[in-house]
């Protein structure tokens, strides 16, 4: 049992209450409609200031009741779309106060009630919209350079996260919105990335299986196996979708002057990019590159390919992906001729603010370093390699959306136990 479930058990079971058991204070509603845009005003008496606002037909859309919504999957039923009226209006609006909810009658004679607490939730004021994206959407990244790394490296103990969900959510939490993390004291096991992976959710399988062993090996079939300088890159930028969080776990570490990690904020290089270099930030946000990776591991062929910039956004022009490696640049570059040479000269200039701007050093055995996939070049300098100087580190990976899955899984097991806590009190 996690801390934060034995906590609030410890509470509950102290009292002998249920929340359901403790009520809600009754507030004052008051709900009118704006019949020109169909637009149902609620306002809390006196608390509220301002109305909240909701549109007709997303209530009619959201109506709670049995027959338009599955409570044990907390889905609205489909087949009502099938002929959804988009004309529906509000013929009625009445306020339950002692049951705290708002009850409509629909122009086709369908009913709905709405819980004003969950209509709170819910409001399309701008505020509540900022404040539901912030709480449980992502958490907003913060962009670092090199003099800021010893600042924002954060490390944690490999047991304390496996044990603790608080520190679990933490470690996960910094990982978002730095991009990485270090785990310290882990035990020289193989099995520690998988046990990681384990703990957040699961692994991401990938062309070279769940885990892989980065170390040299005569006849490499991919670069990174070589003891050679390992350029700055993200890992597997010809998937469509790349896996998102690296876990890389030393288990030897070698003892010559090389193998010393090398690590930048690719999002903060764009920012730099998009202040001082806009026409080259445009080309590399716009030009389509094809990354590829042709081979074979473990008996297995593969010929992976995709089609995507280097700086990838997203419709509010927020990152959203870094692709850079220069092994897997495919030679292939399926873009109007005119466009090759301005796409040359915009990358050279990302790829050298990126070393301008990269962070040096050198982890221990027992060491995981953890990182956003989507978001950090990462490298390695050269080193030598003999039987009795062996580099070994295990890798793998977990995507974001079981990140952030956990995520928000822990945070509401966190406010259920603060909500139970504070009902304690007030008994």
């Amino acid at each position: 049992m996690s801390t934060i479930t034995r906590r609030c058990w410890r509470h509950l079971l102290k009292t002998g209450r249920t929340l359901q058991q403790q009520g809600a204070l009754l507030r004052h509603i008051s709900a009118t409609l704006r019949a020109e845009d169909q637009m149902l005003l609620i306002k809390e008496q006196p608390q509220q200031p301002n109305s909240m606002i909701f549109p007709g037909i997303w209530l009619r859309d959201n109506c709670q009741c049995a027959q338009c919504f599955h409570r044990d999957s907390l889905s609205r039923k489909p087949l009502r779309w099938n002929n959804f009226d988009t004309k529906v209006k509000v013929r009625q609006v009445t306020v339950d106060e002692p049951r705290q909810l708002v009850n409509i009658i629909w122009s086709d004679e369908h009913c709905s009630s709405f819980a004003l607490n969950w209509l709170k939730d819910r409001d399309f004021s701008p505020k509540t919209r900022e404040d539901y994206l912030s709480e449980w959407y992502r958490p907003a990244s913060k962009h670092w350079g090199k003099d800021d790394f010893v600042k924002i490296l954060k490390k944690f103990d490999y047991w304390d996260v496996m044990r603790s969900d608080d520190v679990l959510m933490e470690w996960l939490e910094t990982v978002a919105v730095h991009g990485i993390a270090m785990l310290k004291n882990s035990p020289l096991d193989i099995g520690v990335v998988k046990s990681l992976a384990n703990r957040i959710g699961f692994i991401r399988k990938t062309t070279y299986g769940e885990e892989f062993s980065v170390r040299s090996r005569p006849g490499a079939k991919n670069y990174s196996y070589l003891s050679e300088p390992l350029p700055l890159h993200t890992d597997l930028p010809y998937y469509e979708y790349k896996p998102s969080v690296t876990l890389l776990h030393t288990l030897e570490q070698s003892r010559s002057k090389g193998g010393w990690n090398q690590l930048v904020d690719a999002f903060n290089i764009a920012d730099q990019l998009r202040v001082n270099h806009p026409q080259h930030f445009e080309t590399l946000a716009q030009t389509l590159v094809n990354w590829c990776d042709i081979g074979m591991d473990a008996d297995k062929s593969f010929h992976n390919t995709w089609r995507a910039p280097v700086i990838n956004l997203d419709a509010d022009g927020k990152y959203t992906r870094i692709n850079h490696s220069v092994p897997q640049r495919d030679s292939h570059f399926s873009i109007d001729v005119d466009k090759v040479v301005p796409w040359y000269e915009a990358n050279a200039t990302f790829v050298r603010m990126a070393h301008e701007q990269s962070v040096t050093f050198k982890t221990e055995p027992g060491d995981v370093l953890s990182f956003n996939n989507l978001r950090m070049l990462h490298g390695r300098t050269g080193y030598d390699d003999t039987e009795r100087n062996v580099r070994h580190i295990v890798g793998g990976f977990v995507d974001w959306d079981i990140v952030y899955s956990k995520m928000r899984v822990l945070k509401r097991a966190a406010m259920s136990c603060e909500t139970a806590e504070d009902m304690v009190m007030r008994a």
